[in-house]
């Protein structure tokens, strides 16, 4: 979903300043992903605490201190981040940072973040109407970047039904071109609506079980 809303703004990953909020399975992996690819992994934190260099982070070596001391947390030679933990709400500037705590956690930023788990921004004051978030962030909301897993877990369920099972590489091609193509019907509403992405997901989604009610039936 990073990659889709950067290339639809006409940008790329490479060279871009990045902080993860969360270093599990998911931050873990989405760091050494855009590490891997160019991005520049400036600041990690996880639920003790976070890690911060303005020149870039080493993933492969941060996960190294990870495994033999379970946090990020005294990765050698580096400064204590400002990017937020479980106590804290302030936040770094940075490209496309993707929070991935657990859910309630706050990840204020002024940039462009990825939301890769459930409910990880805070719902805005009772009488704001617009997103939580300035009109010059972009965020990719969880409904949206945190929907592969359930979309794979759709593929485990039709194999185990066909006793049939794909290839790790088709896995990844089948889940791809669902994931793109839901964010560009996603991006297509919120430019066709002047919406945020998350109003604009909510819409497609509630459209889209409206077409299936109508082409089933209510009650199939």
């Amino acid at each position: 979903m990073l990659y889709q809303a950067l290339h639809s703004l006409g940008e790329e990953l490479k060279g871009k300043t990045v902080v993860v909020q969360g270093f599990g399975n998911v931050g873990g992996t989405a760091a050494r992903i855009l590490w891997r690819d160019g991005a520049v992994i400036q600041a990690v934190s996880d639920y003790k605490g976070g890690v911060w260099n303005s020149q870039g982070l080493d993933i492969r070596l941060l996960e190294e201190h990870v495994k033999e001391s379970g946090s990020v947390v005294g990765f050698p030679g580096r400064t204590p981040s400002p990017i937020p933990t479980s106590s804290s709400s302030r936040a770094t500037s940075c490209s496309p940072p993707p929070p991935a705590p657990r859910s309630g956690r706050t990840m204020p930023t002024r940039s462009r973040p990825a939301s890769s788990s459930k409910g990880p921004t805070a719902p805005p004051p009772p009488k704001r109407t617009r997103s939580c978030a300035p009109a010059s962030v972009i965020v990719v909301p969880d409904i949206l970047a945190n929907a592969g897993g359930v979309v794979v877990s759709y593929f485990e369920w039709v194999q185990g039904l066909q006793f049939y099972f794909w290839k790790e590489s088709e896995i990844i091609a089948r889940l791809q071109e669902i994931m793109t193509r839901a964010f560009t019907r996603v991006w297509n509403v919120s430019k066709r609506e002047n919406v945020d992405l998350r109003t604009a997901a909510l819409m497609e989604g509630v459209r889209r079980v409206a077409d299936a009610h109508q082409i089933r039936g209510l009650y199939p």
